[in-house]
């Protein structure tokens, strides 16, 4: 059997624990291969402070959180080199996709990753996977040169078919979802794997690769003991501007119902764990780690199939887990029944999409059909029921002025979420808004070092940048404090540089 050595290149300097490192690990060692890891977070020489800058911006409530997180002082690559020679890996495999899809910077592991092991000295192949295969894997070859294979869509069940046929000799060419160059250095992209139809194929979720540490999270002024998590994987929707898009493409779902912006068929789209499974994964990560929040990463929590939520808040009804989930769903499922189902599920935040306030500009720019009164509707119901809101926005889209940031800052006043967070607009390759956006002259064809968090990568002038940057810092403020003093803290800002 194959050593596989997984790295995880977050840049965010706070722990997080990427489901794709959990699944991939899961089925390598039910098949038998040794899985090592190698996690770039805490290393002083590569971190950005994502808690510290998100709370400075009001986004985060201040914690401890920094107190209790020890940073490596040796040098990554120096240390990555080190764990390279020492397991003599035969495969090291970087990004992937999952539910996480693109949060907390998962859509540019696939650049960092490949920064790191660039030139790293190894006899082991360099294999990554995520959304940009998926989207294009030719133009892979060109953008991250140093790696030798890459899978497109779900990896899971393609990535130890490749490491066994490296071992055996075997076909390529037979190793659906894989794209690599031949022996005359022609690129070669296979047909497409089966979706993953029942995910109770994928084995128990390994989180053992873990190190303590990553497992705390600042959420809500306290530090927790937490853990990415997904039940479910697909969503309904085809947001012109989401990631989910590339990957409904990639298996066949390309139509679309007029007016709702759902795709069709979706049966075969979304799929979801057991009950069972779910409640036995969480049970066991509370049990053996002490996790108390489990923060699901499902693009919409509330289309998971009902009698399965049902089953699942039976269990967790009868077990004496004090937990907390936190989700993310769509304002159009939040009613008095699903509010009953979440509160059972013990959900107490629960993060909702925004994204900016005008609702023409959503549904003609973005194929986001969600009315305004039910946006409005959701965030009341949720508040009466004690679950905590969270409102997700962008600022920087194509086509986006200043006066729609302004006015998504009023909407979200008048929503008074417990959290607001605000992110620049990413342009994700082969969406259609960044097709769009970069035939408009927005974005190059491809944009390195996208991270919604930290930066606008934007190179247009209907918003500047460093107003954008401004907006970012204060958006917070603003929708906390109104806007009466907007030119007053512009002014200030220029002035000392922001």
């Amino acid at each position: 059997m194959s050593v596989i050595l997984i790295i995880n290149p977050n840049k965010w300097g706070r722990g997080i624990t990427p489901i794709w490192v959990a699944s991939h690990a899961a089925v390598l060692k039910a098949q038998g291969h040794h899985v090592h890891f190698f996690d770039a977070t805490f290393y002083a020489d590569w971190a950005i402070n994502e808690i510290e800058y998100n709370t400075n911006n009001l986004q985060y409530k201040p914690s401890d959180y920094g107190r209790q997180i020890v940073f490596k002082k040796e040098k990554i690559i120096e240390a990555l080199q080190e764990k390279v020679d020492s397991v003599r890996p035969d495969v090291i495999f970087w990004s992937a996709l999952s539910s996480h899809i693109h949060g907390e910077g998962e859509y540019v592991n696939i650049q960092y990753g490949h920064t790191l092991v660039k030139d790293i000295k190894t006899e082991g192949k360099k294999v990554a996977a995520g959304l940009q295969p998926t989207a294009d894997a030719e133009k892979m070859f060109e953008y991250f040169p140093e790696a030798d294979h890459f899978i497109r869509g779900e990896s899971e069940f393609v990535l130890p078919t490749l490491a066994q046929a490296l071992e055996e000799g075997g076909d390529l060419s037979q190793i659906k979802g894989l794209a690599y160059r031949n022996d005359n250095g022609e690129i070669i992209v296979n047909g497409r794997q089966d979706i993953i139809s029942n995910m109770d194929d994928i084995p128990a979720y390994d989180y053992s690769l873990f190190e303590d540490q990553v497992f705390l999270r600042p959420y809500n002024g306290e530090v927790v003991r937490a853990v990415d998590y997904e039940m479910s994987r697909g969503c309904i929707y085809a947001c012109e501007y989401c990631v989910e898009t590339v990957i409904q493409r990639y298996y066949g779902f390309t139509e679309t119902v007029p007016n709702t912006g759902t795709i069709r068929n979706v049966k075969g789209y979304l799929r979801n764990k057991s009950a069972g499974r779910i409640f036995k994964e969480i049970s066991h990560l509370y049990n053996e780690k002490g996790i108390r929040l489990f923060r699901c990463q499902d693009t919409n929590f509330l289309t998971i199939e009902p009698n399965t939520l049902k089953s699942l808040a039976e269990m967790i009804d009868e077990s004496s887990m004090n937990i907390m989930l936190y989700i993310e769903t769509r304002p159009e499922g939040i009613n008095p029944d699903s509010i009953t189902l979440l509160k059972r599920l013990k959900v107490d935040g629960v993060g909702m999409g925004v994204e900016l306030s005008t609702q023409e500009f959503r549904e003609e720019k973005l194929g986001r059909f969600a009315k305004q009164e039910k946006i409005i509707k959701a965030f009341k119901l949720l508040k009466e029921a004690g679950i905590k809101r969270t409102a997700y926005n962008i600022i920087g889209l194509p086509e986006q002025d200043e006066d729609s940031i302004q006015q998504t800052i009023r909407f979200n006043r008048e929503l008074d979420p417990d959290n607001v967070t605000v992110g620049f607009y990413s342009p994700y390759l082969g969406t259609s808004q960044q097709i769009k956006a970069n035939e408009m002259g927005y974005f190059d064809d491809y944009e390195y070092h996208v991270d919604s968090s930290f930066r606008s990568l934007s190179k247009h002038s209907l918003v500047e940048v460093s107003t954008l940057n401004f907006y970012k810092k204060n958006f917070v403020r603003l929708v906390r404090h109104g806007m009466d003093n907007l030119e007053e803290l512009k002014k200030s800002s220029e002035e000392v540089g922001l």
